[in-house]
């Protein structure tokens, strides 16, 4: 997983995901070309989130990139240089203690004082709220989304979790693309011979607000 950085920058999604590996480790960055033909590989496969979230120095966490993907995926970069794919069963527990946390008023991500207090003497947010914070979160723990989308804390919370504004940025616009291009899609397909009918109501977008 030494490269995952640079395989980021190429959309690793979903089954390409272990011939991308193959194909680009040790090789070198050639620049904006190969973002293009990586852009164009991310089309028609958008229905997960790559993340990947970093262990601070001080031991908090936060998500360094994230982009569309054909199943989400999410890489644990450890602040001793090791990484690895979190398995759905990790995924699980975190999203689960997360949620008992919404319930007794122990989240970071919708209590302001425990906020505060992680900050200090984490230096910042846990990997359950993390993980919460991100797109994928929205989709592996949709069903405490309510909860979330709700809360004000949460609201003000999420966007401090990336690692930079920019990478915040990057985030919203790819999704935005990508949901711009499903989008475009579905409409092109209803234009067909058996085209028409009511139009289907977009969903929340995570980013929305």
């Amino acid at each position: 997983m030494k490269h995952i950085k640079k395989i980021s920058n190429y959309a690793m999604v979903g089954g390409l995901g272990a011939m991308l590996i193959v194909g680009l480790v040790g090789c070198e960055d050639k620049g904006q070309n190969q973002q293009q033909k990586a852009d164009a590989l991310n089309q028609g496969q958008k229905n997960g989130a790559f993340v990947i979230i970093e262990q601070t120095e001080a031991g908090g966490y936060t998500i360094v990139d994230e982009f569309p993907s054909k199943d989400t995926r999410i890489v644990l970069r450890m602040n001793d240089g090791t990484e690895r794919i979190l398995s759905q069963q990790e995924i699980d527990v975190l999203v689960k203690e997360e949620n008992i946390k919404i319930e007794n008023g122990t989240s970071e991500l919708t209590n302001p004082d425990q906020a505060s207090q992680s900050q200090v003497s984490n230096g910042g947010m846990g990997l359950g709220g993390v993980l919460m914070s991100s797109i994928a979160g929205a989709m592996i723990g949709s069903y405490i989304g309510g909860k979330l989308f709700n809360n004000q804390n949460y609201k003000n919370q999420r966007a401090a979790q990336y690692k930079s504004p920019s990478t915040y940025s990057r985030s919203k616009n790819s999704f935005a693309k990508a949901k711009a291009a499903s989008a475009r899609s579905a409409s092109s397909k209803k234009s067909g011979f058996f085209g028409g009918g009511k139009k289907s109501t977009a969903k929340r977008s995570f980013f929305g607000g």
